[in-house]
């Protein structure tokens, strides 16, 4: 089903000193027509061709406002994904 909420996270780990490098939160099934940049080279946001946030890859530490920012406009059950989920290096305060 198209936009269904299924929440997923990958993270990606260096190996050696187990520090997570990436995180790709995942939100709603769909196909990817736009990439925006949404924090300075440290996160994307994916959007299907009708608006819909489909995941968020984080690449380096951002503010939780970002994240504030994109769960604004979704149902409750994505807004405490968004701000719950997200790995604590990822985040800053």
């Amino acid at each position: 089903m198209e936009h269904e909420f299924l929440p997923k996270i990958d993270v990606s780990i260096d190996e050696k000193t187990g520090v997570i490098r990436a995180a790709y939160l995942r939100i709603r099934t769909g196909t990817v027509a736009e990439t925006r940049e949404i924090a300075d080279g440290r996160a994307f946001a994916d959007y299907d061709d009708g608006g819909w946030l489909l995941g968020i890859e984080l690449l380096a530490a951002c503010e939780v406002d970002v994240f504030d920012r994109l769960a604004a406009q979704e149902p409750e059950p994505i807004k405490r994904f968004l701000r719950g989920s997200p790995p604590r290096e990822l985040i800053v305060v």
